[in-house]
């Protein structure tokens, strides 16, 4: 189960963050300031840390530069700071994502999902979805044992999708794991790239594997 550390004053909003990380399977610990969450990282280790930036005894921006050292798990930035050189400025700090308040749960779920994808060291070889094989090692994608040829991006959009099958991604949730880059707008981008991967699976299959869940994002049919 991983462990992910909840660092946000306001009860209402660290509680239901608490609520949806274990509804979803994760072991949640919950602090209420800057000083509580440096004791808990000095003295136990976590998978991912989602921290808010206005709190007491030790801001986040204190907090992150404090850690860096002691801390290799992601870091998920959940303020109301909405400024573009806010974010990057903690971007370049060490923060691996950032979530404007107010925002969606389950945004903010599929973005704990894509940042613990990427710490995971114990992957998988082989991911599965009905007729659908993606081979990590070989990296190679089968329908129905033809291989389908994909870009980079497109196979790492499917890997993605297939390795939370029920989950649904939005765009910047995508461009953040197949670019490894912070997003900023790119639509179109994985509009096509979807499209193209669409296109490349009818040609071995009729059957649709990826759904469009308009106005949120994508996930497997």
């Amino acid at each position: 189960m991983k462990k992910i550390l909840i660092v946000e004053d306001d009860n209402n909003i660290n509680g239901l963050i608490a609520k949806s990380l274990s509804k979803n399977n994760y072991f949640c610990i919950q602090a209420y300031s800057g000083t509580e969450a440096y004791h808990h990282v000095r003295n136990q280790s976590f998978d991912l840390l989602i921290l808010d930036l206005m709190l007491p005894g030790m801001n986040g921006d204190e907090l992150i530069k404090k850690i860096h050292d002691i801390n290799v798990a992601p870091i998920i930035i959940v303020s109301a700071k909405d400024e573009l050189d806010s974010k990057v400025d903690l971007l370049m700090l060490g923060a691996d994502d950032y979530v404007t308040k107010p925002f969606e749960i389950d945004e903010l779920m599929a973005r704990v999902a894509v940042q613990l994808r990427k710490n995971n060291n114990s992957q998988q070889s082989v991911l599965k979805h009905r007729e659908l094989v993606l081979d990590r090692n070989l990296h190679k994608i089968s329908i129905k044992g033809l291989t389908v040829e994909l870009t980079r991006q497109e196979f790492l959009i499917i890997e993605l999708l297939l390795m939370h099958p029920k989950q649904v991604f939005s765009k910047q949730d995508i461009y953040n794991y197949a670019w490894s880059d912070y997003y900023i707008g790119e639509d179109s981008t994985i509009n096509v790239h979807i499209s193209n991967i669409r296109q490349k699976f009818k040609q071995v299959t009729e059957e649709e594997y990826i759904e469009t869940v308009w106005g949120i994002g994508f996930k497997l049919k």
